[in-house]
């Protein structure tokens, strides 16, 4: 059953070529992080370019109830009024953060540090996601957590009173334990030090300086150790959202395997700790070009144009990649099963623990699809077929995972054979206009019911 609703099983079938525009909705990381950011500043913070997932929808609803004010002025327009750093009101509610798991994470780390008390649910798939990654890094500030077994939702936070900074070495390369001990360090005093052995994605420590923050950062080796200085008056912003790379992904892709395909990406962002996948795309052999680079927003962007790419070789993907690419894997295992040769991914564990095992998920859906794939517990490698080469004919299940979901529908897009998944009702989460995007490039669809 899709977040909301029934479910809603969808069919792709073989695509002539994809051509046009692809104008993507905004990015998610940064739509998350303005939201937050905004309601912890004093005054208004003006957003374009919003995405109006439901996952960020939700996290401004959880801004709201927190007593902030935020306002929809047209499409992809929103304003933050405010409360201040460690200005959170406690919510009289519960709040409910969707299918997001960067959400709920994100704000549990922006109010343990206020002494109020807040409850956090979410669906089905976030509900079966452990918690104990952030909640036990937010202990150290002083906030208490009370959950299901498993460190599961739902959860209580009890916010630090008189919180203290923290010091902390993320055990895996997250952007999301990172960015939340950062949001709890704003209101503790001193200094709050995160240290990461792999650079993640860096979105927090470029908007908290944007929004007036003093944050420092220092290279070490592959990874940084990020300095934040708490209870900073946070100045409100004027924001452009870059497009979504992450959802960029799916008409690049889709591009690159379906013969007689070009489609340009206008202004995705390319900030270096997301654009792991388009430099994996160009080392199989990808035809895929940069125009108009520039710099929006403190985030660089440019026009990406992706074309057929018949003669696409399997590599190894450099483990140290995977922080810059983690979601764009499930994708990226589709686009490996129409190049030639082995596709190898190691350093991927992470996405045994997203949505739902993404590992598990895209394994089982390219064997039913005809597609060779073996698997442990930290990579799989996908045997490549080569172009036009997979037979699909299959239906999925999506597990409530809207990258999932999207995945095998671009591969249904380039297969002998339509494929099916179970239920497409998640991708509104991330992409609320994937199907009409993709059908204005040439994608067909049907309804499978």
């Amino acid at each position: 059953m899709s977040h909301g609703g029934p479910a809603r099983p969808l069919a792709a079938r073989k695509s002539g070529p994809l051509t046009g525009v692809a104008d993507v909705p905004g990015d998610k990381s940064v739509s998350h992080r303005a939201l937050i950011l905004g309601a912890l500043a004093v005054g208004e913070t003006k957003i374009t370019g919003l995405l109006e997932g439901q996952d960020v929808i939700d996290t401004g609803r959880a801004m709201t109830a927190f007593g902030a004010e935020v306002v929809r002025h047209g499409e992809g327009a929103w304003s933050v009024h405010g409360v201040g750093t460690g200005g959170f009101a406690e919510p009289a509610d519960v709040i409910d953060c969707g299918n997001s798991g960067t959400g709920v994470r994100l704000v549990m780390g922006a109010m343990a540090t206020t002494p109020i008390t807040a409850t956090f649910t979410g669906d089905a798939s976030l509900r079966a996601r452990p918690m104990a990654r952030i909640t036990e890094p937010l202990s150290m500030f002083g906030a208490r957590a009370v959950g299901r077994s498993g460190g599961r939702l739902p959860m209580t936070i009890v916010g630090a009173a008189d919180p203290i900074p923290a010091d902390y070495a993320t055990p895996v390369p997250s952007a999301q334990i990172k960015s939340a001990i950062l949001l709890a360090g704003l209101n503790a005093p001193g200094q709050t030090v995160v240290t990461e052995a792999e650079t993640s994605r860096d979105h927090t420590e470029r908007m908290l300086a944007g929004f007036g923050a003093s944050v420092e950062v220092e290279e070490i080796g592959a990874g940084r150790r990020v300095i934040l200085t708490g209870q900073p008056d946070l100045r409100p912003q004027t924001i452009a959202v870059p497009r979504d790379p992450s959802s960029a992904a799916f008409p690049v892709c889709a591009a690159l395997i379906v013969p007689g395909s070009d489609v340009t990406v206008p202004g995705i962002g390319l900030n270096p700790t997301r654009a792991g996948l388009f430099e994996t795309l160009r080392d199989m052999g990808a035809d895929l070009t940069y125009e108009n680079a520039r710099e929006e927003g403190g985030e660089p962007v440019a026009d990406l144009r992706a074309r057929f790419s018949p003669d696409m070789k399997g590599i190894d993907v450099p483990p140290a990649r995977a922080a810059s690419m983690i979601d764009e894997y499930p994708i990226l295992s589709v686009v490996a099963a129409f190049a030639e040769g082995r596709t190898e991914m190691r350093g991927v564990k992470e996405l045994r623990v997203k949505e739902c095992d993404r590992i598990d998920a895209m394994a089982t859906g390219l064997r039913d699809a005809g597609v060779t794939v073996e698997e442990g517990e930290d990579w799989f490698a996908v045997e490549g077929r080569g172009p036009e080469g997979v037979p699909g004919g299959t239906k999925v299940t999506a597990r409530l995972d809207h990258r999932i979901a999207m995945s095998f529908l671009i591969l249904g897009m380039a297969a002998e054979e339509a494929m099916m998944v179970d239920d497409a009702g998640p991708i509104s989460t991330s992409f609320p206009i994937f199907e009409e995007l993709m059908s204005r490039l040439g994608a067909s669809f049907e309804d499978a019911a």
